[in-house]
């Protein structure tokens, strides 16, 4: 989904994947728009796998093509497009910081996720392109009953200090923060937003 200022959108269907998919997505902006100032990358994939011999190498495959290859097309498309005052936001989750068992994959691209976008945000200071992340815990999302077990959908909402899971809404203003000016001196940072749940 692309957005301009005004509030106008422009839906896009598309496999993040494919990295001709993620072009033709930044040209329509172009088109549509005339210029592209912030990047949000939060497509993600996750399939809940409580038994290693259960996960594949064709989940394995899919996760961290979604997950992280995604994103790095979705840089390189819009790259070119960006310039000084930029921003690109990418989405992480606490699992990325912590681990977890039953999401061995996922787990491993989130935390790739964050080890990309502390380096892009290296990589990229010198054009003055911010790289940040919003980190969530829990949050109540249709993957969630989508791809847990029953039990485990049933006790989501408990592993943090507010009991709770969050809702998308609830993430909005940490992603406004790190696109808007006020977080001018931002980047490289992984903005935690997980009602309490730590990594360590």
């Amino acid at each position: 989904m692309v957005e301009a200022r005004g509030g106008e959108c422009l839906p896009i269907k598309m496999d993040v994947r494919q990295p001709e998919a993620c072009e033709n997505a930044v040209q329509q902006t172009i088109e549509r728009f005339g210029q592209l100032n912030i990047l949000v990358n939060n497509a993600a994939f996750q399939m809940v796998q409580k038994d290693l011999a259960e996960l594949t190498i064709k989940q394995f495959h899919e996760t961290i093509e979604t997950n992280v290859f995604g994103y790095f097309h979705m840089l390189k498309a819009a790259l070119p497009h960006l310039g000084e005052g930029d921003v690109i936001i990418n989405t992480g989750s606490i699992v990325g910081k912590m681990g977890k068992g039953m999401l061995v994959d996922y787990a491993t691209s989130k935390g790739a996720v964050h080890a990309m976008t502390q380096s892009l945000a290296q990589n990229l200071a010198e054009k003055k392109i911010r790289v940040n992340a919003v980190v969530p815990g829990p949050v109540w999302t249709p993957n969630i009953p989508a791809t847990m077990p029953v039990e485990k959908v049933a006790e989501y909402d408990t592993d943090n200090a507010m009991g709770r899971a969050g809702q998308p809404e609830e993430l909005a203003p940490a992603y406004v923060f790190l696109a808007a000016e006020d977080s001018s001196f931002v980047t490289g940072a992984l903005i935690d937003v997980t009602g309490g749940q730590l990594s360590s």
